[in-house]
Parts: C-alpha cells; sequence; structure tokens
C-alpha cells in the first residue's frame, strides 16, 4: 500500500511522523526525525541516543522534550540487534537500558519506543487498543535464529502473551488482530549486502528472494521494509501500513529529515559512523 508521509502533531514539530493507521482511539504514536532538539552537527539537532558521542545534557534535553511533547514517559532499551522482549509492565523492565530490541505494554501513559537511524522501526497494537508493542527490525533482528524467529515473531508471542488475559469470558483467542506500523529505514536503494545475508533470509523464507536486487560483485540491495512484511504476513498480520519501499521513507537518502548510520559514515574524518538516533513510539492513553 503506497502511503505518504503524514507529518504533524498537537505538541510536538510538524516534521515529525504521526503513524497513518487504523490504531484505536486510545492507541496514540509518533516518530521523531533530526528536527525539534538541542544537539550540534553532526547529531542536530534531536538526538536521542545516549551511546553514540552527544554531549550527555543534549540527549537529556531531547529525551525530556519528547516526554513534554508525547505527554508520556518513553522506555529506552539498550538494543543489541537481538530478538529478546521487554515487557514493560513490570517494574524491572520499565526502565531505561533493559536489553532487547522489542518492547510490549498494556498500561496507559507507558511509551513503547525503539531508536533507529537506518534499522526499521515497527510499531503495534491491538485492534481493541489493549496492547502496544514496539520493534527494533534491522536484518540481524529481523532474520533471527535458524529456526525462524526473529524479533517481530518474538514480539507476536508476547503481545498474544499480553492479551490473553485481558479477554473476556469465553472469548475466543483467534479474536485478537494486531496492526503494524513500518516506520523510516534505510531503502531498497540504498542497503548494499552480501550474498550471505539473502541466504539467511531465504533459509527461512524461500519468498525473501524477491526482496533482493543484484548489483554485481556478489552484493545485493535489500527491501528491509519489504522483507518485514513477509514475516508479519506469515504470522497472519495482514493491516500493515506505512513504509512501501519509496524514496521518502529512506532514511540514507533525506538528510535532512532523517539521520542515517550508513549515509553519514566518515563525517568526522575518522572513520567512524556518527550520527544521531530518532524514535519510534507507540502508548495507550
Amino acid at each position: 500500500m503506497n502511503r505518504e508521509l503524514k507529518s504533524g502533531g498537537l505538541g510536538w514539530p510538524p516534521e515529525w511522523l504521526v503513524p497513518d493507521w487504523p490504531a484505536p482511539a486510545n492507541v496514540r504514536a509518533v516518530f521523531t526525525t533530526r528536527q525539534g532538539g538541542a544537539s550540534n552537527a553532526p547529531w542536530d539537532s534531536m538526538n536521542l541516543g545516549d551511546h553514540v558521542g552527544d554531549m550527555p545534557a543534549h540527549v537529556s534535553a531531547n529525551r525530556a522534550f519528547l516526554a513534554q511533547a508525547t505527554r508520556v514517559r518513553s522506555v529506552f532499551l539498550q538494543q543489541v540487534h537481538g530478538s529478546d522482549v521487554a515487557m514493560l509492565d513490570t517494574h524491572t523492565h520499565a526502565t531505561d537500558g533493559y536489553p532487547a530490541d522489542a518492547c510490549v505494554a498494556t498500561l496507559n501513559q507507558l511509551a513503547c519506543t525503539i531508536m533507529v537511524a537506518d534499522c526499521l522501526p515497527v510499531l503495534l497494537c491491538t485492534e481493541d487498543g489493549s496492547v502496544v508493542a514496539a520493534a527494533h527490525a534491522g536484518w540481524r533482528g529481523l532474520v533471527g535464529d535458524p529456526d525462524g524467529v526473529g524479533v517481530l515473531e518474538s514480539v507476536y508471542t508476547a503481545i498474544c502473551t499480553s492479551f490473553k488475559p485481558l479477554q473476556q469470558p469465553g472469548r475466543s483467542p483467534h479474536a485478537m488482530k494486531i496492526i503494524a506500523w513500518l516506520g523510516p529505514c534505510i531503502g531498497p536503494g540504498a542497503f548494499e549486502v552480501g550474498p550471505e545475508v539473502k541466504t539467511c533470509f531465504e533459509a527461512v523464507q524461500p519468498a525473501s528472494a524477491e526482496c533482493f536486487s543484484s548489483v554485481g560483485a556478489g552484493k545485493y540491495l535489500a527491501d528491509l521494509s519489504g522483507l518485514a512484511r513477509l514475516r508479519l504476513q506469515a504470522l497472519g498480520i495482514t493491516q500493515i501500513y506505512g513504509n512501501d519501499g519509496t524514496a521518502p521513507w529512506c532514511t540514507a537518502g533525506n538528510p535532512s529529515r532523517f539521520f542515517s548510520h550508513r549515509r553519514d559514515a566518515g563525517l568526522q574524518g575518522n572513520g567512524l559512523r556518527t550520527t544521531g538516533r530518532m524514535a519510534a513510539t507507540v502508548w495507550r492513553e
């Protein structure tokens, strides 16, 4: 489905993106862009990552601005390109820095938050608005283990587990429906990978081959959002909105709007990839 990026919202900069998806009225979400923060170049200006060399005071100010704009508390994970899920309704996991690449919440005013700078952010909610979730889907977390259990499969299982206690007596577990929104990520015209990446995806899901195009010398361009759609569809999630792989969604191709880890390599003259982090966040009101 080809959808334009929808910007604007009450309480935050007009450049931030509001997911255009049929979420229930009690579910809110936003994707931050480069605009609106306190950081200096090369993290200018709304950098939310505390691990990329930016001044801690600027990161704290940016996170405080996010909290002020959304009027909820975002929980920031320590993302490790894996498939572990943090259940934010428990005290242990509702603090910043828990090592996981996805999170789930059923409590109000507690925002599931994922930071990205090329990887794909995936926001999810149940159709009845009882559960919200966010996942950080780089290629490693997306492909998962040899059995095909990656970050999307793990967060789906966690959503199902969270949903069951909320069911009414006699309600079928199959009554749960999930809606997904894919945020900006590095696009299929910029994400070059080696043959081992293609092989890993095809070993689990042969249809993944359609998301790779050869550019010669054993290299391929990969469609990260397309790969995520295939994995979500395999889980029975068919209501998928947002990133359709077109140019406006590409983090690498839109430097004035998005941070990009790959694009900004070597900008400091030292070979390091130094850039900021954006956030995709979803919560229940």
